[in-house]
């Protein structure tokens, strides 16, 4: 298995390990494994222009991420089905200004929630200059939500001390250890 083919397993993996269950996000695998494609189905509310150019509130939004060759040195490419009116969604979604391999796909699933939900956005790099100029004239209304959208931790257990299992009792067969009292 080449370099490329462990992270792009190791991704499937965490991805989804991290969203089994999830409330507001479900993640699909597409093509052959290691898949290098992803769809996404948020179902979180974000924005979106209607045909008579009035702001409207939508509650799902699908994501294609697309993992290119150069991947994991090139960032992964996102685009939307249905427009998303916001400054860092256009043609593609600006996931990154300075994309980094450490960062895993998990977060970049993240990452695109919290930007439906305008609690991440750049208006001074944008790829929709009217989304922009709208978020930047209507801060008051901004986020637009905020759920919690990272992946769903496992649960954990403590158990009481009462429940532990007792030490074995001494038998008296036992030799005593260095600097132990006789």
């Amino acid at each position: 298995m080449t370099p490329r083919e462990r992270r792009l397993n190791a991704d499937f993996h965490q991805l989804l390990s991290a969203f089994a269950g999830h409330r507001c996000i479900r993640v699909q695998p597409i093509g052959p494994m290691p898949p290098e494609r992803y769809q996404i189905v948020y179902d979180v509310p974000g924005l979106r222009l209607s045909p008579d150019n009035r702001v409207v509130r939508v509650n799902q939004h699908i994501v294609n991420i697309y993992l290119p060759a150069a991947y994991p040195r090139e960032k992964p490419y996102a685009t939307t089905l249905e427009p998303v009116f916001h400054p860092n969604f256009g043609a593609h979604i600006c996931i990154a200004d300075f994309w980094s391999p450490s960062q895993s796909l998990v977060d970049v699933v993240v990452q695109i929630a919290d930007m439906i939900q305008f609690l991440l956005y750049n208006v001074r790099s944008p790829l929709n200059a009217v989304a922009a100029r709208w978020a930047t004239e209507n801060t008051y209304q901004l986020p637009i939500a905020t759920l919690d959208t990272l992946p769903v931790e496992p649960m954990v257990t403590l158990l009481d001390p009462s429940d532990t299992v007792p030490p074995a009792a001494p038998t008296g067969d036992e030799t005593p250890t260095q600097g132990a009292p006789r």
